[in-house]
């Protein structure tokens, strides 16, 4: 099986630093047991601690078929972990004074039911919209759906809870939430964020997908039938560019993520701290989620965190912020769990965050 070496990637402007003689083996054999135990053809994973990435590298394949390993360039989907890019897209409307964060969402969709007049683009931001997940619509996922199609087949679902009143996870929300990106810039959301967070960040390959591109490096997506490995199933070009978790990644995409992360680029600091924020639900209570991210408190320090599944493909970014930590796990299998390798390995780094943490 090929290993991928550090020395070779140090042009991202992170120094690779080396770990303790033992612990690249230990690392690998941890990566290679879970592999297997997962039956994942193809995982990418990076750690970063101090500013530093210790550990860069692919194991298993990229493409089964054509037996192509995993190494850093290999791209991935994203699945959900994308949110936390459609998020930034949507604050940086909010920084140029197109849109507020407490705009109703009937001034973006005045044909919208009465009810949803009450719903926030925060709300939308942070799963308290009670809007419900698209996949109660009967989505036809082979299906081209336009902007104001899809908008309409949202507008005819139930509102779940009054807006603010409860948590729950909404794909729905942050496919409107790229379609107000649009109406309010004039630019599709993949546009802005290849203009304003991929380029200046150095995410060179990252994108929104593009099934009928000639992309370099792209991974095949996977799942399990019976116990059998199958390719992904397909879904339509348009429904898989939506602002819900559409997006082409490599390990080192997000290394130079972590790195902006890290520096407080792209956005102001007020705007990362919104986005950092846990909501507050309109009793006092404190949701587990900001813009994009889950956010907990685990050994005493808080961890920002998200995970992705799309077409075959699992994703995770952990950031353990007391031990100045980032783990980052791309996965091309749907039945893989990205969190066992992330906590695993966050635990072999620094054994403080030995205790399991919820994906």
């Amino acid at each position: 099986m090929r290993r991928f070496a550090l020395s070779s990637f140090v042009c991202l402007g992170l120094a690779v630093g080396p770990t303790r003689a033992a612990e690249p083996d230990r690392l690998d054999a941890l990566v290679e047991a879970e592999r297997a135990t997962q039956r994942v053809p193809g995982v990418g994973i990076a750690i970063v601690r101090g500013g530093e990435v210790v550990k860069l590298q692919g194991y298993g394949l990229a493409n089964v078929e054509h037996q192509v390993p995993v190494k850093p360039e290999t791209i991935f989907q994203s699945g959900s972990l994308g949110k936390q890019f459609t998020a930034a897209a949507v604050v940086l409307q909010v920084e140029d004074g197109k849109l507020a964060l407490d705009d109703p969402l009937t001034r973006f969709f005045p044909d919208a039911q009465p009810g949803w007049g009450r719903i926030t683009v925060r709300h939308l931001l942070n799963h308290t919209s009670g809007i419900a997940d698209y996949g109660q619509a009967n989505v036809d996922y082979r299906r081209d759906y336009g902007d104001e199609e899809f908008a309409r087949l949202a507008f005819g679902l139930k509102l779940e809870f009054p807006p603010g009143t409860r948590f729950s996870y909404s794909n729905t929300g942050y496919a409107l939430l790229g379609f107000i990106v649009r109406k309010v810039s004039g630019r599709f959301y993949g546009d802005v964020l290849a203009e304003r967070v991929f380029a200046p960040l150095g995410m060179k390959t990252a994108r929104v997908i593009g099934e009928a591109d000639i992309v370099k490096d792209r991974a095949a997506g996977y799942q399990l039938v019976k116990g059998e490995l199958k390719n992904q199933d397909w879904v339509s070009p348009q429904l898989n560019t939506m602002a819900d978790g559409s997006l082409y990644l490599s390990l080192l995409d997000m290394v130079a993520w972590d790195r902006g992360l890290r520096a407080g680029a792209v956005l102001k600091p007020a705007s990362w701290a919104e986005v950092f924020t846990p909501a507050t639900l309109r009793d006092g209570t404190r949701t587990q989620y900001g813009f994009g991210w889950r956010l907990f408190e685990v050994a005493g320090q808080k961890v920002e965190r998200h995970a992705g599944a799309w077409q075959g493909f699992k994703t995770e970014i952990a950031r353990f912020l007391g031990s100045d930590l980032t783990v980052i796990v791309l996965c091309n299998l749907a039945q893989s769990e990205p969190a066992r390798f992330t906590d695993a390995l966050a635990a072999l780094v620094d054994p403080a965050l030995a205790k399991p943490v919820a994906p």
